[in-house]
């Protein structure tokens, strides 16, 4: 079986810092995806944990593999079977809108695909909400 990939943009009207910020703090990251213990640190080992299902432990762990502060961060996402990156590319607009690129390779299962593809675009919804609040 091929392994699938996710590829979603977005547009947030917030300077570039702030989006990277949201990004990469724990604190920030915990309003939009999960409690974490999250550095931007490459080689630093994380996890992000969500309450348990009887389908999923809640767990994801992740290692930071690049940072290219503000420009690029890509993180390994490793959950039950599933073992993917995330790629983050940012790019400013003007000096108040920020282009977000992410990438969420290397699914296996097609059910996690179509559940992280909703996943990121939930997730993504709430992080638009949040850099709204931060202006």
């Amino acid at each position: 079986m091929t392994a699938r990939g996710i590829s979603l943009d977005f547009e947030f009207r917030s300077p570039i810092a702030r989006v990277w910020a949201a990004l990469t703090d724990s604190s920030m990251l915990e309003k939009w995806i999960y409690p974490n213990d999250f550095k931007a640190v490459v080689g630093h080992k994380f996890q992000f944990r969500a309450e348990p299902s009887q389908w999923w432990d809640g767990i994801i762990d992740g290692e930071v593999l690049e940072i290219e502060e503000p420009l690029r961060l890509r993180y390994t996402w490793m959950s039950g079977s599933e073992h993917t990156v995330v790629t983050w590319t940012l790019s400013e607009v003007d000096d108040g809108t920020t282009k977000v690129h992410l990438e969420h390779f290397g699914f296996e299962a097609e059910q996690s695909f179509h559940g992280a593809t909703h996943g990121w675009q939930r997730m993504c919804g709430k992080l638009g909400s949040l850099l709204s609040e931060l202006r």
